[in-house]
């Protein structure tokens, strides 16, 4: 008998998902798929409409099926919660400055046109105004979860036409909350088009709970997360940051409002702090896991069958989709006045439908707006054409990137996307104490732009006063590096005084890049051996410096002239690197001799 009453069946279900998470997954990424519809498929063979199906003819498939998707479900939302909040990360008021034509006016005017058009159509097929009008609004939204990897696979996302498909799927997650507060007003409403003063009433508990939020973020924020981070203790960070999440979460659930949107309203105001990028770090392994499951309780809930019963059906929902939001986003991308190429590009990536679709059509069937039945073929529909997006972008890569190559040589004007502000290249300096800021103060001199990581929070805190860009966080972890711009950088500077620390970060960054330029702070030549064996394009001694800036003055003192000076300290540090950098066994000892000897200084 198991202990304390449960038996092993019970975790049939989350074994099923890690194998799938552990299986099905990495066979998607090995043939550059994405693992988000490796997770939709996975779901639809182990939900009751897959491999459930066939139960009743050969028992023993039971084993390999979903037995309790509801509570699969329920712990699957967690995953949009997660999504939403790394949305609201990624996010920042200067971001959306600088992005704000094609965010607010691109993006905009693709959600109306396309939501307003396929409402349109849904009303001539017989449903009601607020009926449509979800339906519209959840098809018109595309995948962010497929369309972005796809796109940075084939290196197009800092292309004009990435930067314009991304500013497009930005203003999408901006709407989603807005679109699930006017469906639960909705709802409440029975489903009725105008509001009363009873609707305006229900808001208040909402008005209030956002609020609570945006006060908390404010006020407390920072100094909750400023403490933590002087505990430096990993798992107290990662606490921490689940409690922001689920805190903010539930306070917004309580209110009337969905967890997602407080999520994404704690993500928004945290993306303005120095702690962004390790808290990015930090949830991105339970977004990751509970994105993927969300997927899988999709693919669970999806009615296939419909596929079969009614095929002709759901094939034309799916064609219709891709043509008409196709042709918009295309004709949108004009009016913007941005080129063929990239207009067909973005039309392309766009045309599918996303997962926000399955949030919006779930709340819209559970609140009674939209009819069980009509939901579940438009699902199935947009599930459809989300298998086609990888495909679609490398269409669009090929067919963007011939166009544009032939009016390459007659571009005299400026990029009709500017860039972001996050792909700006910048100088990465790890490690902000006297050496880290001195390096910074250097590349102002020359006017180098430089982002640093330091772990220090006293440190952070007195520099971002003076208006330094510098994120708190373990910047031996590669996913960290990534965002704080490391694959773009022109180079990085370690500067960080314990080794061990040094080496990590080193070794890092050369995995990462290659080829990237890394100069780094060791402490003795011992140190810099070890720092060019992981990578390290220069390294430079405390001691060593310390020797040659000491004979320097010495040399000045007694009289020789300057130009001998420089050429020979220039010659002897040539000289130190080289051996350095030597992985032959003399080297291993004339470095232990040296050691010795510059020990004594």
């Amino acid at each position: 008998m198991a202990a304390h009453g449960v038996a092993p069946g019970d975790y049939k279900d989350l074994v099923l998902f890690l194998a799938t998470a552990g299986i099905v997954a990495p066979l998607f990424q090995r043939f550059k798929i994405s693992p988000i519809l490796g997770f939709l498929a996975a779901g639809v063979a182990l939900g009751p409409y897959g491999l459930g199906a066939l139960a009743d003819t050969a028992p023993w498939l039971a084993t390999f099926t979903m037995s309790n998707p509801e509570e699969v479900r329920q712990l699957a939302e967690f995953g949009v919660v997660f999504l939403l909040f790394t949305i609201g990360l990624e996010l920042s008021w200067e971001r959306l400055r600088l992005m704000r034509r094609l965010v607010f006016g691109f993006g905009a005017l693709q959600v109306l046109v396309c939501g307003g058009a396929i409402g349109a159509i849904a009303m001539v097929f017989g449903n009601p105004l607020v009926s449509a009008l979800a339906i519209g609004a959840a098809m018109a939204l595309s995948s962010t979860a497929v369309a972005v990897p796809s796109m940075a696979e084939r290196k197009r996302l800092h292309a004009s036409a990435g930067r314009a498909t991304f500013s497009v799927l930005l203003f999408q997650d901006l709407a989603v909350a807005p679109i699930l507060i006017v469906l639960g007003v909705m709802g409440q409403g029975g489903g009725q088009t105008a509001f009363k003063a009873s609707d305006l009433l229900a808001l208040l508990p909402a008005i209030g709970g956002l609020l609570a939020i945006f006060a908390f973020g404010r006020l407390l924020l920072r100094p909750m997360m400023k403490s933590v981070a002087r505990a430096k203790s990993e798992e107290l960070f990662v606490a921490a940051t689940l409690l922001v999440v689920i805190g903010a979460g539930l306070v917004a659930a309580l209110t009337g409002l969905s967890m997602a949107l407080g999520a994404f309203v704690a993500g928004f105001l945290l993306a303005e702090t120095e702690y962004r990028h390790e808290v990015e770090t930090t949830v991105e392994p339970f977004k990751g896991l509970l994105l993927g499951l969300f997927f899988v309780s999709v693919g669970i809930n999806l009615d296939i069958s419909l596929l079969i019963q009614k095929p002709v059906l759901i094939l034309l929902i799916a064609t219709g989709l891709l043509l008409l939001k196709g042709v918009l986003v295309f004709a949108s991308g004009k009016v913007f006045k941005l080129s063929n190429a990239v207009s067909l590009e973005s039309a392309l990536a766009l045309a599918a439908g996303g997962e926000f679709a399955f949030v919006v059509m779930d709340e819209a069937m559970a609140s009674g707006v939209v009819g069980h039945a009509i939901g579940e073929a438009v699902l199935v529909a947009a599930t459809l054409t989300m298998f086609t997006i990888p495909s679609l972008t490398a269409m669009g890569a090929k067919i963007g990137q011939g166009l544009s190559h032939r009016k390459e040589a007659a571009r005299t004007g400026p990029p009709e996307v500017a860039p972001g502000p996050e792909e700006k290249p910048r100088v990465l300096i790890v490690g902000f104490g006297r050496v880290g800021r001195l390096v910074a103060e250097m590349l102002d001199k020359h006017e180098i732009a430089w982002v640093a990581v330091e772990r220090a929070p006293r440190v952070m805190e007195g520099e971002r006063k003076h208006g330094r860009d510098l994120y708190f966080g373990d910047a031996s972890r590669p996913e960290l590096l990534r965002r704080c711009g490391l694959m773009s950088a022109p180079a990085l500077v370690v500067t960080m005084d314990e080794p061990e620390g040094a080496e990590a970060v080193v070794a890092s960054a050369r995995e990462l890049r290659p080829e990237m330029i890394i100069v780094a702070r060791a402490r003795d030549a011992r140190h810099a051996g070890k720092l060019y064996a992981l990578g390290a394009t220069n390294a430079v001694p405390e001691t060593i410096e310390a020797s040659l800036q000491l004979s320097e003055a010495l040399l000045v003192d007694i009289g020789v002239p300057m130009g001998l000076i420089i050429a020979s300290v220039h010659e002897k540090r040539d000289e130190y690197r080289q051996m350095l950098n030597r992985p032959d066994a003399l080297g291993a000892r004339v470095r232990k001799a040296r050691d010795r000897l510059i020990g004594g200084v």
